[in-house]
């Protein structure tokens, strides 16, 4: 872009933008800079921003001195002005930090209204929400929550998207390994090439070698006239996530060693090969320790996937975290079926800081879902989040179950219900999205009289 027009795209903006350089001097200061602050441009464009305000009141130092963004968070620069600012660190293509920039929007005269900020939590929060949504462009803001636990990761996260080794990422049952493994992807140099997921323990033995590697014409019958393409060589230049990786067959992970080895995949019926440049990320729930132990995991393989590791917390050790997913939850399934989100008491976060959470955040989203569907009132109160959260047998994993109590056995018709209505009928969206067998469904629909 020409320069003349970044300089007329920074100054069109409303908010204050502020740019400087790693030794502190200011870059740029647009026009709505200087009316926020009263601080001409001839006054301070080239020197040091520290010269016009302390050092621990500038967001854009921390940044500079962290290295990590900041963004949509309420901040105090002087005692008379209230803002919330954007500032994200800039750097080269050599991933050497350069300066950083720094997005405000004035909030004085809204505060100034309140005699108490948190009493307008709500209202302020709302408006960080709507500044800049388009800075968020981290593919880590995926990976949402404030917790130590969870920043951490997304730290070691940042690093392993900045090189090209293979990662592997270990946690239980819906902990959001894919999310990470996609937003890995996503921040690294490959981002414009595919990101090919390939779910192990949903592949029959006998297909995966040509699910993997694919296959030439005529390998054998059944087989298409042109060959197939496997998921390796789909994932050319760009990034093949192997999810429940302990699931691969023993003979599947020799070949696949030998890709790591060699870069070269050899197609069923081919005995040529093809270089191939693939970044590999496995992720998996099981011990691979103790499956190498058992001789069911190569120790050869384990050591080639585990350049990187990463383990994702459990739920229940992000606790922090849990209001802040089950707002975003709400937001989005609020507006999938449009609907007003539902206040949730403090009463009931609390019950939700209390439960174990076997099922991590798949679970809380699918709360969630639930809740927004089947609750009419305004307000989630603690008794609601109870009935909506039984602690013993979960929906989705009681198929075979006869004696639910009757208040369980009331949401889960109205679940159905509802989900039937939602997809007009369709017996077989419907089981796969309820996470049962048509068959479950259809016993469910006969033993709750539902209408369809």
């Amino acid at each position: 872009m020409n320069d003349y027009f970044f300089e007329q795209l920074l100054e069109a903006e409303d908010d204050a933008i502020t740019i400087v350089d790693t030794d502190r001097r200011v870059l740029h200061w647009n026009n709505a800079a200087v009316d926020t602050y009263n601080i001409e441009k001839t006054t301070i464009i080239g020197k040091p921003i520290t010269n016009f305000f302390a050092y621990n009141d500038l967001m854009v130092m921390k940044v500079l001195d962290s290295k990590q963004a900041v963004q949509n968070q309420y901040h105090r620069p002087r005692k008379d002005k209230h803002v919330v600012v954007n500032t994200l660190p800039v750097f080269d293509n050599n991933q050497d930090l350069i300066g950083a920039i720094s997005v405000e929007r004035d909030i004085t005269q809204i505060v100034k209204l309140n005699d108490n900020l948190e009493s307008t939590s709500a209202e302020l929060n709302e408006l960080r929400q709507k500044v800049y949504p388009a800075n968020s462009t981290s593919p880590f803001v995926k990976l949402k929550g404030k917790s130590n636990a969870l920043q951490q990761i997304i730290q070691l996260a940042r690093k392993a998207a900045s090189t090209n080794a293979t990662a592997l990422i270990l946690g239980e049952s819906g902990t959001g390994k894919e999310v990470c493994a996609k937003a890995i992807h996503e921040a690294s140099d490959r981002r414009n090439q595919p990101f090919i997921p390939v779910n192990c323990g949903a592949i029959p033995s006998a297909l995966f070698e040509s699910e993997l590697f694919g296959y030439e014409g005529g390998s054998f019958t059944g087989a298409e006239k042109k060959g197939k393409a496997g998921k390796i060589e789909m994932a050319d230049g760009g990034t093949l996530f192997l999810d429940e990786v302990g699931e691969l067959p023993l003979e599947m992970q020799v070949k696949l060693l030998r890709v790591l080895q060699e870069n070269r995949i050899y197609r069923i019926g081919d005995s040529q090969g093809k270089q191939v440049n693939v970044r590999f990320i496995a992720a998996t729930n099981q011990k691979l320790e103790q499956l190498m132990d058992e001789k069911q995991f190569r120790s050869d393989l384990f050591y080639r996937l585990n350049v990187i590791q990463l383990t994702m917390p459990p739920l229940r050790e992000r606790l922090e975290d849990i209001e802040i997913l089950a707002k975003s939850f709400s937001d989005q399934f609020a507006k999938k079926y449009q609907v007003l989100v539902p206040e949730i008491s403090e009463e009931a976060y609390e019950y939700l800081n209390q439960y174990k959470w076997p099922g991590n955040i798949r679970e809380l989203r699918n709360l969630m879902e639930r809740i927004i569907i089947l609750h009419e009132n305004s307000l989630v109160k603690k008794e609601d989040m109870q009935r909506y959260l039984p602690q013993a047998t979960d929906f989705q994993s009681s198929e075979t179950s006869s004696n639910l109590p009757l208040e369980k056995e009331l949401m889960e018709k109205q679940l159905i219900e509802a989900t039937l209505q939602q997809l007009e009928g369709n017996k077989s969206k419907a089981a796969e999205k309820l996470g049962i067998s048509r068959v479950t469904l259809y016993h469910k629909i006969k033993k709750y009289n539902i209408t369809v």
